[in-house]
């Protein structure tokens, strides 16, 4: 599971790369982990109910990583850092919804290594993609009793399967259109989008 990722630039290149306003958010970079708040992209609410205003910008908000999870699962102190099934009810509502959908902006993801077969420790691997420097991530927000945010996962790619991981989070393409279809596109389409990225285009780094 994604237990770190890092966004190592300020909130105007991210704006920019979107194209997404900014607002006065003061993000200037750095290593994100649960519990702490970071710069998603939206498409704001005002764009979606109601009548649509065209050429609405997108808006880049702060929203903390890991959401409250349900009564049920008796852990409320911890949140819910990704979506593992997105059929499940706790979850559906939402990404049906396509205002609830966010892209997460990073530079690198932090996975676990393989342990070390004579001392037990697993290294810490950060992956990046060698085509998109500043990538975004899939992921939905609820706004429960705190503004927060979750990753989507999917069937992990050789890079992360090689490090002992079945999933990994969504990468989406760099491609305006995936962002424009995970940000307003009806569920059956945006949920095309839930799929392993291409290991060649995945390296790991520092």
């Amino acid at each position: 599971m994604t237990v770190l990722y890092r966004l190592a630039t300020d909130a105007a290149a991210i704006a920019a790369r979107f194209g997404a306003a900014a607002g006065g958010d003061p993000w200037s970079g750095g290593t994100i982990a649960p519990g702490q708040f970071a710069p998603v992209i939206t498409a704001g609410r005002e764009a979606i109910a109601g009548p649509r205003a065209p050429g609405q910008p997108r808006r880049m908000v702060p929203r903390l990583w890991g959401v409250p999870p349900p009564p049920a699962a008796g852990d409320a102190g911890r949140g819910v850092l990704t979506v593992r099934n997105p059929d499940s009810p706790f979850w559906i509502g939402n990404l049906r919804n396509s205002e609830f959908r966010c892209l997460v902006p990073a530079t690198a993801v932090m996975v676990w290594g393989r342990a070390h077969p004579a001392t037990g420790k697993r290294p810490q691997l950060w992956l990046g993609c060698t085509d998109q420097p500043l990538f975004a991530m899939a992921g939905v927000w609820k706004d429960s009793e705190i503004p927060s945010f979750a990753l989507l996962t999917c069937a992990a790619n050789a890079a992360w399967r090689e490090a002992g991981h079945a999933a990994m989070p969504v990468i989406l393409p760099d491609n305006p259109a995936a962002w424009q279809l995970w940000l307003n596109g009806d569920w059956a389409r945006a949920a095309t989008l839930l799929a392993p990225y291409s290991s060649s285009r995945i390296a790991a780094g520092h």
